[in-house]
């Protein structure tokens, strides 16, 4: 009886919600087909991939806990962020790199201020004053600040050395394989450190799925399959939306794209703030940083390469100090081991300058 009230508790909540939007899927793909106006397409699009990001977390978890915990919350990491990822690649296949690297800060942004402003906010209230492991949150921390300064270093080199641009795609690919070298290094660590209660790697985001191995793979092919077919109709929106709405592809891709990619796994760290389970929230908010700006943004720089559309890692003045900005406030929330709601409010506030200041960029 307790395991089918458990299965019962999973599939609401979350799931529900998914479930709602997973009939955008087969909208989107009318109205392309139908050749609607392209705002519906986009917003179709975008609504469409929120469920199949969710499904991606599912597989994966699945697949988790076949293979342990330190190996599980690798995979977890990894592919968390495969649907932001792949827009990422459609989007560099048809040159859109302004798109890209907004993308990039937008989803750092998002999970430093929206997401983890929104966990610190809605647990807060419900709980008061909430702990969390100081040593842990130290680590993530500092390990943020100094990824998300390597990240904008060759911003500010390439104002010097340009408009010599192969120089500047030196540049950009010598500092991608140091992110990456820093990214297996923080990879070494996580296996070669003991695993405690304590440490939300080793903690489960959702209840045990009960998919087997196969299962968890045909999921996975199938949500990658659909996410890289609505992704192409989300991008290939982009313009004419942009020229229709009177905005700017800046801004469709710092505040859109990374709401749409993480949506489910924002959803996950909201919910674990008002279980109590600021660990896991902090964990979620942070990790899902890390692994955008240590692997994710260095990967799609060789994936550039490979598509014929170079893209270097020149983010614009704004990004770089509004990224390292929200990666020090970050720092100082977490490093204390505790938060009040307070906190999240104010993290929220500056959210929200910064998204109603790039809409003007």
């Amino acid at each position: 009886m307790d395991s089918v009230l458990k299965r019962i508790e999973h599939y609401t909540g979350l799931n529900l919600v998914l479930l709602i939007f997973a009939l955008f899927i087969p909208l989107a793909i009318i109205l392309e087909f139908s050749h609607a106006s392209p705002t519906l397409i986009l917003v179709a699009a975008a609504l469409g991939i929120v469920p199949l990001a969710g499904m991606i977390g599912e597989g994966t978890e699945a697949l988790a806990e076949r293979v342990g915990q330190r190996a599980g919350g690798l995979l977890n990491a990894t592919l968390g962020n495969a649907a932001e990822l792949i827009i990422a690649i459609v989007a560099l296949r048809r040159g859109l790199i302004q798109l890209v690297l907004a993308s990039i800060t937008g989803s750092i942004l998002g999970n430093l201020l929206l997401v983890l402003g929104l966990s610190i906010l809605v647990g807060g209230l419900k709980h008061g004053t909430q702990r969390f492991n100081r040593a842990n949150a130290g680590i993530d921390a500092t390990l943020l600040v100094l990824s998300v300064f390597a990240l904008g270093i060759p911003s500010f080199f390439n104002l010097a050395i340009e408009p010599d641009f192969q120089a500047v795609e030196f540049l950009s690919i010598g500092a991608a394989v140091a992110i990456l070298i820093m990214y297996v290094l923080t990879i070494i660590y996580s296996f070669t450190t003991h695993t405690t209660e304590d440490d939300p790697q080793a903690r489960e985001a959702h209840p045990p799925t009960g998919w087997g191995p196969r299962h968890a793979l045909i999921v996975l092919v199938v949500a990658v399959g659909f996410i890289a077919l609505l992704s192409e109709f989300l991008v290939g929106a982009v313009e004419p939306v942009t020229e229709a709405l009177g905005l700017s592809e800046f801004f469709l891709g710092i505040i859109l794209i990374p709401l749409v990619g993480n949506a489910a796994e924002h959803f996950v760290a909201v919910q674990v703030a008002l279980k109590n389970k600021m660990d896991l929230s902090l964990s979620i908010a942070i990790g899902s940083s890390l692994q955008i700006a240590l692997f994710v943004a260095p990967l799609l720089v060789f994936i550039s390469l490979a598509l014929g559309n170079p893209m270097p890692l020149e983010f614009t003045l704004y990004e770089v100090l509004a990224v390292a900005a929200a990666a020090i406030i970050a720092a100082f929330v977490s490093l204390d081991g505790e938060s009040i709601w307070l906190e999240g409010s104010m993290l929220l506030v500056l959210y929200a300058i910064l998204a109603v200041a790039f809409f003007f960029l």
